[in-house]
C-alpha cells in the first residue's frame, strides 16, 4: 500500500474533490490541515515552496491541486 498524505485547508473545494475521490477507490491517506497544524504547514511549503492546496504526496511523488489523471496513474486505479 502506498503511504499517502493530503495537505488541506477545510474550505477547499479542491481538497474535498481529492479526499472523495480517495474514499471511493478505498484509498487510505492522512490529512494534514494547513490551516490549523504548523508543522504540517510547513512541511508543505517546504516540499513545494508554495501555499497553495490541496497538496498531495504519494510516496514521495508531489501533486499540487486535484489532478484526476495524475492521481490515477500514481496510486494505480481508474
Amino acid at each position: 500500500m502506498k503511504n499517502i498524505k493530503i495537505y488541506s485547508t477545510p474550505t477547499c473545494v479542491y481538497c474535498k474533490m481529492a479526499k472523495e475521490f480517495f474514499k471511493k477507490h478505498n484509498v487510505a491517506y492522512t490529512e494534514h490541515n494547513v490551516a490549523e497544524d504548523d508543522a504540517a504547514r510547513e512541511e508543505m511549503i517546504n516540499k513545494t515552496h508554495q501555499l497553495g492546496v490541496p497538496v498531495i504526496d504519494v510516496d514521495g511523488e508531489v501533486f499540487v491541486g486535484f489532478n484526476r489523471s495524475e492521481l490515477e496513474k500514481a496510486i494505480g486505479v481508474k
